[in-house]
Parts: structure tokens; sequence; C-alpha cells
């Protein structure tokens, strides 16, 4: 039977889609319907229709689920951001397990898979720290906020979101009263015209410090003083700042902060670790799981005092001051110079000296540090946007050839592409556990371990003491690789050749005319770094070379 567009269908729900989606089919043609569930049995209109298959809007619960729970929010279905309020927790935990697994079976080629259980939520509702208001009129001519419909530009009114804190609608409710009052007019996204297009709330969940910052197309709003003091009635109000923003963009936030009150940021805290959040600070919208994935990640570390790390997309240094407590050094990456000024002071504000911070792509910074400065490292830690890790920094990641490496998604298609890669060439997958971030929501964080295999394409593990080797043909001229399995038996540290030519170069020793030297004139060799010079002394010196 061939199905057009506004046809009804009655399907029974089987299968649930990467988007939370309900799968049914009807006589072999398969409709996604967004709001059903697995068990459900629907009524569903087609509103697009393939050859094969279609997408139906939900009309009628014919029977429920035994799955389907009623939605707390009821603004749920308008809305779209939660698109799984319709059902039971223990199913969203489920789904969020299996779409992690689909991703990693059909797009990274994994089989046996070695999943931990998936990390759940306490709280399942007010957990985000940070929301976005837009600010318009509706249609009869009322100033309202809320958020947009999805893939429209209508708001869906709404000052009190179920995933949001409470403090949400204090603020509100007296911004929109101060507008009123004063004929303060909203953006209008059509004309460019209007003054106030956003507002954005930060709570400190352990702190329960608030921020408020308003995004302006202009640089001031009026009667600042009387706003403000309207708004420090509220417990905890601690920064009120304006963004200018006068582009005509989907971008939220510009680039200028002013402080109307307070401080330019709030504190909050992850474990031992605090943090100074600024309006356009990255920070995960939910400590109390971030504190759970973070310490996943510092598990999958496997940290003990003596291992260099290097923390790819830091942001404002969540990830780097949570393995800083437990690393020797640990050196972060971040593409937005105001993130990097922001990691800098919390490892300050945490006393936590063993760090340090580089500004741009981690594709470029990395290569850089490791080819030309020699900086290497024993964990690789990425946390990547949910576009995953640029091939140029996969590739050297493998050529950095670190005992361990730790992907943080957000993305599991693009988690499982990137393993896949790793994977290939050389690394092991050990450890998955997907871990809750966001109730309600289809989106999932997940925390791999990936370690270097026994044997690999490029190399064999041997395994020997010195003690047992016959030292006497070569007390006063040992080998390379002999001077690097000394090294690595003493102290761990895996040294090149050319790191060893040029120790015995400062000891005055002969390394042959042009051994480890670039033929191009210019060219910059990496430096050996100071830990790796001790230990190539100190088996020159057991060698009697020196």
């Amino acid at each position: 039977m061939e199905f057009r567009k506004n046809d009804l269908v009655t399907l029974e729900i089987e299968d649930c889609g990467i988007d939370g989606e309900g799968i049914g089919k009807a006589d072999g043609f398969t409709v996604f319907v967004k709001d059903a569930v697995i068990g459900d049995k629907v009524t569903a209109k087609i509103i697009k229709a393939k050859k094969n298959y279609g997408y139906g809007r939900l009309m009628e619960v014919l029977k429920p689920s035994p799955y389907r729970v009623e939605p707390k929010c009821a603004f749920a279905r308008q809305c779209g951001g939660c698109q799984l309020q319709a059902l039971s927790y223990d199913q969203q935990l489920v789904f969020k397990t299996n779409k992690v697994k689909g991703h990693l079976e059909r797009i990274g080629g994994f089989t046996d898979i070695p999943m931990e259980p998936i990390i759940g939520m306490d709280e399942l509702f007010h957990y985000r720290n940070k929301a976005q208001f837009p600010v318009g009129r509706n249609k009869e001519g009322k100033i309202v906020t809320g958020f947009y419909a999805g893939r429209t530009h209508n708001i869906i009114e709404n000052r009190d979101c179920a995933l949001g804190v409470a403090e949400n609608k204090e603020v509100l409710d007296r911004v929109i009263a101060h507008m009123e009052k004063y004929g303060i007019e909203p953006y209008n996204e059509a004309t460019g015209k209007g003054l106030v297009r956003h507002i954005l709330i930060r709570y400190g969940y352990f702190t329960k410090e608030v921020m408020v910052c308003l995004i302006l197309n202009g640089n001031k709003i009026s009667k600042e003083n009387v706003l403000v003091e309207s708004l420090r009635e509220i417990p905890g109000m601690t920064s009120i700042t304006i963004n200018v923003n006068k582009k005509r963009s989907n971008v939220i936030l510009g680039e200028e902060i002013r402080l109307l009150w307070g401080q330019e940021y709030i504190t909050d805290k992850i474990g031992d670790i605090s943090y100074q959040i600024s309006p356009l600070s990255f920070y995960q919208v939910n400590p109390r799981q971030t504190q759970k994935l973070y310490a996943k990640a510092l598990e999958y570390a496997d940290l003990h005092g003596e291992e260099t790390v290097w923390d790819l997309y830091c942001g404002i240094g969540t990830i780097s001051l949570f393995l800083a407590q437990k690393a020797k050094f640990v050196r972060g990456v971040e593409i937005v110079p105001a993130a990097i000024e922001n990691a800098k002071e919390n490892a300050k504000l945490n006393g936590l000296e063993n760090t340090e911070f580089f500004v741009g792509k981690a594709e470029e910074v990395l290569p850089r540090e490791y080819k030309k400065n020699g900086v290497y490292a024993d964990v690789i830690v990425v946390d990547p946007p949910r576009k995953g890790c640029d091939e140029t920094l996969l590739e050297t990641m493998v050529e950095m050839n670190p005992e361990r490496i730790v992907y943080v998604s957000c993305d599991s298609a693009t988690l499982a592409r990137d393993l896949k890669y790793l994977c290939e060439r050389g690394y092991e997958l050990r450890k998955v556990c997907a871990v809750d971030q966001f109730g309600m929501t289809v989106h999932v964080e997940t925390v791999v371990l990936l370690s270097k295999g026994e044997i690999d394409s490029k190399k064999v593990r041997v395994e020997f003491s010195l003690e047992d080797m016959d030292m006497s043909g070569f007390q006063k001229g040992a080998t390379y690789e002999q001077i690097k399995a000394y090294v690595l038996e003493h102290t761990g540290l895996k040294v090149s050749s050319l790191y060893i030519s040029q120790i015995k170069r400062k000891c005055g020793l002969d390394v042959g005319q042009n051994y480890n030297l670039s033929k191009k004139e210019d060219a910059k060799v990496p430096k050996c770094p100071p830990e790796k010079e001790a230990a190539i002394r100190d088996a020159l010196k057991y060698f009697q070379m020196i």
C-alpha cells in the first residue's frame, strides 16, 4: 500500500529513533512519530512521505505503553526541548545505553563492547544551571519569554521550565515587568529592531550564586539602576551584566560585556575544585552529574602523580583542574582566549601550579608542541564539541603514543567514528560508560578508555630485566636500544634516539656527523625534556660512557 501526506495510519510503536521518536510500521511502511513511546498503539498523520518511510504527527494514543508517563511540563510537546518526558526514566536510560551501543556497533564497527552500566540522575528536574530565554511579543502584542519551538523563531511562553532552577522565574518576572513599565521593546528577528534579545541566567548549583546577563541590541537599557535594585532583591544575586550584540544573526552572545552590578562572574564547585564562570564561559549545565562524569574520566585516566597529561578542548579548565589533583603536570588547549584566561585564574584559585594552558585549535597546538618542542603525554584526555576531533589531531595523538586516551563525548556518532580511527592504529577499546547529564532529553555523555594493545602492527612489547643480561660486552659503549631499555625500566620514561643523541653531544660523546639531524637548514628540532635528559644521563653513567 502506498502512503501519502495527510494519510492517517494506526501503528504499534516497536522501536525508538536516535532523536527519541517512536518507530512503527504500517504494511511495511516505516513511520517515525515524535512524542510516541515504545509500546504505544497510536494514530498518526503522515506529514512527510518517502518511498519506504515517512514522518507522522501523533494524533491519538489508542493504547498507552506501560512505559508512558504524564509529562511534568504542560509545554513539553510544543517546546520540543524535552523529547523524552513522556517516557519513564528507567526506559530513558535503556534508550541512551542503546543509542551509544548502536553507534559504536554501526559506525565504529565494534563488537563485544565493554560497556559499564549507565550512570543515571538522582534529581530528574530543575537541574540545569544555565538558561537563555529569548524575548519577543506574542500575537496579542504582549511581551513574552520562554523557548523557541523546534526549528522556528516562535516563542513558547514559559517562565518556569521544569528543567531549570526556581530562580529563573523570579528573574524573568522582574525583567519583563521592568520592560513593560518603561516601554522597553523586545528585539524583533524579522525587522532587526528592538532592544532586549535574550535573558541569560546562570546559577551556582553548590554556591547558590545567581548571574543575570541581558543580551541587548544596543549598549544600555532604560533605568538600569532601578532594574539592578529589583534584581538585587533575589537571594544569591551576585552578578548583573549587559552583553552587547548588534549583529543580525542566530548567535546569541556578542563579545562585549559591561558590568552593571556585583562581580563579572559567579563561582561554583565540582568536587573539591572551584570555578569562576563568566557569561561567555562554557560550563557543564548539570554540575551534580558533571562531578560523576569527571570522576569516571579521572578513574579511566588512572593517575598516580607521575603522569603528564594533555587536556584537549579544555574550556575554562574544568577537566584539567580535576586531573591536576592527581597528575604530575596537565596542559590544556582551548580555542577561546577568554576561556583560557578563566582556566588560568581557576588554576590560581585552587592553588594548582602544575598546569599550563594554550590558546588555539587543538589540531594545531598539539602537533606544534609535539613535533617542534618535543612535548609528550602519558595520558591524553579529549572532550570535543559535537563534531568530534579533527583527523590531524587524531593522527598526532597516535604519533605521540600515550599509554591511555580518555575520550569524553557529547555525541556518540562522532565518538564512534573517532574511536574507529584510533583503534585501527594500535589502540584498544577498554571501557565505555554512558552518563546521563540531560534527563528528559535524547542527549547523553559518554566516557571511553583506550589503551595500547599488547601487540599491534607497529611494535611488540618485550619484557626483560637488565639484571639477566650479560653487560660485559658493552660496559663502555651501549647501543641506543640498550639505553632506551635502561631508561624505560628504571624511570618508566620512553626516550627517542633523537633525545639520546642530543644528550650524548652535550656530554661530548661522538654520535656520528649527521646522526638524527634534519637536512633542512632552518628546521626546528624537538628538544629533550629535562626529566628525560636526567634519565638518559643516568643511563650513560651506568654504561660508563661518561
